[in-house]
C-alpha cells in the first residue's frame, strides 16, 4: 500500500464516522474489507507516519493539548494526528503550533477538556481488522512478524527528534509554540453561569 492509498483508507474511514461510530471502529471496518496483505501494508505505512512525527516539538504540542503527555500518550496523540487526515497530519508535521487551529483542539479548550487528538484505539485498528477478517483464526502479530521478516532489513532509526527542551518552562513553550501556549498557558477565563 503506497502513501496515497493509505490516506484514501483514512479518508474513507473518516467519512464513515458518526456520533455513534468512532473513527477507530470505522477504520477497522474499512480495513476488514481488504486483503490480509493490505492490512499488513497499511500497518507498515501507519508505523512510518507515526514515527515521522516522533519529535520534541510535536511532543510539546501534545503536552500542552493533553495537560501533560507520557510516552504512551504520545503514541496515542500521533495516532490521533493520523486519524485527523492527511491535511492536518501534514500541517502538524510541518508546524506543530498550527494545531491551535484544529477544530477538536478549539472545542476542547472551550470545554476545558484535555483529550483532543489522543486516539489510542487507532493504534490497534489494523490488528482488530485482521482478526475480524480472519474470524480470529489467525493472529495479527504472528502475521506481522512474518510480514516484517520479508521486508528489507529496516535501517536503524536515526531520526532526529530536534531540540529537546523543557515542556514545563512556560516561556520556552510560549517561544516555541506561541499559538498553542496562548490557548493553554494563559489564565483561563472564569466560567459564566
Amino acid at each position: 500500500m503506497d502513501t496515497a492509498e493509505f490516506w484514501d483508507v483514512i479518508r474513507a474511514a473518516r467519512s464513515a464516522c458518526t456520533a455513534d461510530r468512532r473513527f477507530a471502529e470505522a477504520l477497522r471496518d474499512e480495513l476488514a474489507t481488504r486483503t490480509k496483505s493490505d492490512i499488513l501494508s497499511y500497518q507498515e505505512r501507519f508505523d512510518e507516519l507515526r514515527a515521522a512525527v516522533y519529535r520534541w516539538d510535536v511532543w510539546a504540542a501534545a503536552y500542552l493539548i493533553g495537560g501533560g503527555c507520557s510516552d504512551d500518550s504520545f503514541m496515542d496523540f500521533r495516532a490521533g494526528l493520523i486519524a485527523s487526515g492527511k491535511d492536518w497530519y501534514e500541517k502538524a508535521a510541518a508546524l506543530p503550533d498550527s494545531l491551535a487551529g484544529h477544530p477538536a483542539v478549539i472545542a476542547a479548550v472551550g470545554a476545558h477538556r484535555d483529550e483532543a487528538l489522543f486516539d489510542e484505539d487507532t493504534n490497534y485498528a489494523a490488528g482488530d481488522a485482521y482478526e475480524l477478517l480472519t474470524g480470529g483464526e489467525e493472529d495479527f502479530y504472528e502475521a506481522w512478524d512474518e510480514f516484517v521478516a520479508t521486508r528489507d532489513a529496516p535501517v536503524r532509526d536515526t531520526h532526529d527528534m530536534g531540540d529537546d527542551f523543557d515542556f514545563d518552562d512556560p516561556e520556552e513553550m510560549r517561544h516555541r509554540l506561541p499559538r498553542l501556549a496562548s490557548l493553554y498557558l494563559e489564565a483561563p477565563l472564569p466560567r459564566r453561569g
